[in-house]
């Protein structure tokens, strides 16, 4: 791992497991939020429900990654449907909450592990699904995650990333004048097209190829999914 890589995984450990798990918890409930966070829960669905279209129907004997599973919600439609989820994120406090709202009887299973999703003892996987999880790292690094992840993944491999666009080019900007102690690690923004390049570079390229792309807009949320199809 690079150490750029390192360092914001760091930054985002601490975000998440201190500062930001209250607020983490209400907006990923069915709890009142103000309008702009129900915008972004909104998105946040839509985005969880085209990835999970992305999965086949019925996933009984499938390995799946949720990587950077936050407080679960994938995981347990993924568990629905047969899955054997490892299910993990940097913060340990998310992943209680996580286990907290996993339901009784799921046909499923999901191993919750505190930790890296590059770790390579977590083994290989039919599928991969990295939901906002990469969006805090530069383009470099989230190129070089997705390409490890998807060598060890035997059928698809999902993940989002920040459209750079004019408004979430000016929110990154204008997030960069508070204090670091008083804001969230930053979102990095990459063009699609910048990304593909990028993906296109890697060593493990010749293996997949890529397969559909969608964005979703709701307000102050704007993420677009990826798909790698191993060949």
């Amino acid at each position: 791992m690079h150490e750029p890589y390192i360092q914001r995984r760091g930054e985002l450990e601490t975000y998440f497991d201190r500062t930001a798990l209250e607020a983490w918890a209400k907006l990923t409930s069915d709890a009142p939020v103000g309008s702009i966070r129900a915008t972004v829960r909104a998105g946040r669905d839509r985005m969880r429900a085209t990835l999970l279209d992305w999965l086949p129907a019925d996933l009984t004997g499938c390995r799946l990654l949720d990587a950077g599973c936050g407080t679960g919600s994938l995981s347990v439609e993924a568990a629905r449907r047969g899955a054997e989820i490892v299910a993990v994120d940097l913060s340990p406090k998310l992943l209680d909450l996580a286990r907290s709202r996993v339901p009784a009887g799921l046909p499923g299973r999901i191993t919750f592990q505190p930790g890296d999703m590059l770790d390579p003892s977590l083994g290989r996987f039919d599928h991969v699904v990295a939901m906002d999880s990469l969006i805090h790292y530069p383009a470099p690094e989230m190129a070089r995650a997705v390409a490890e992840l998807a060598g060890r993944t035997r059928h698809s491999l999902a993940f989002t990333f920040a459209p750079r666009t004019p408004m979430l080019s000016a929110m990154h900007a204008a997030g960069r004048l508070f204090p670091r102690a008083d804001r969230a690690p930053a979102i990095e923004p990459v063009s699609p097209r910048r990304i593909a390049h990028l993906l296109a570079g890697t060593p493990e390229a010749a293996a997949w190829r890529t397969g559909r792309s969608l964005r979703v807009k709701s307000s102050f949320y704007i993420s677009e999914a990826m798909e790698i199809v191993v060949r």
